[in-house]
C-alpha cells in the first residue's frame, strides 16, 4: 500500500498529492495502467481536480462501475475511468466504501454522463450517491427486492 517512489513522480500522483495530501491511499501501475485509490471523502475533491487542472484536464469519464469485494470490508470498491482526450492519457480512480451503508458523491455536476452510470450502480450494488438529481432504479423494476450484482445475493433472488 501506499504509493511507490516510481509513482509519486508521475504528474498526476504528484499533482493531486500536491493538491489535496491526504486524499490518496495508494497507487500501482500493472500493465502500463495507472490506477489511484483515493479516500472516499476525498473522491469529489480529487476528481474535481483531475478534471479541471489545467496540466492533466482528465476531460472525459468514460466508466463509472463498482466491484462488490464481499466478504472483505470495505466491501465496495467504485471505479472511474478518467481519459485526457489532448494527450491520450487514461488513468483509473477507485474508492473503497463499507458494506453497511455505502454512500460516495455524485459527479454528476461534474460529467452528465455520470448520470446513468450512477444510476446503474446504485441499482445493481445498492451504493448510494449523494446529491445525484434522479436516484432511482434503472434497469430492474420499482418493486424488485435487493441489488442483483451483489455476492451475497440469492442465486434465483428472493423469495
Amino acid at each position: 500500500m501506499g504509493i511507490p517512489q516510481e509513482l509519486a513522480t508521475r504528474s498526476p500522483v504528484q499533482r493531486l498529492t500536491a493538491a489535496l495530501p491526504d486524499a490518496i491511499v495508494e497507487a500501482v501501475e500493472f500493465r502500463s495502467e495507472l490506477t489511484v485509490r483515493v479516500e472516499p471523502a476525498h473522491s469529489r475533491a480529487a476528481l474535481e481536480f483531475l478534471k479541471n487542472d489545467p496540466e492533466l484536464r482528465f476531460n472525459v469519464l468514460s466508466d463509472l462501475t463498482a466491484v462488490d469485494r464481499y466478504p472483505l470490508e470495505p466491501r465496495f470498491e467504485i471505479v472511474y475511468q478518467l481519459l485526457a482526450l489532448k494527450r491520450g492519457e487514461r488513468l483509473r480512480l477507485k474508492a473503497r466504501l463499507p458494506g453497511d451503508d455505502p454512500r460516495i458523491d455524485s459527479i454528476t455536476f461534474l460529467w452528465p454522463a455520470a448520470n446513468m452510470l450512477e444510476r446503474e450502480v446504485f441499482d445493481l450494488f445498492g451504493v448510494h450517491f449523494a446529491g445525484h438529481p434522479n436516484l432511482r432504479r434503472l434497469m430492474m423494476p420499482e418493486d424488485w427486492e435487493g441489488h442483483p450484482l451483489r455476492k451475497d445475493y440469492p442465486v434465483e433472488g428472493y423469495r
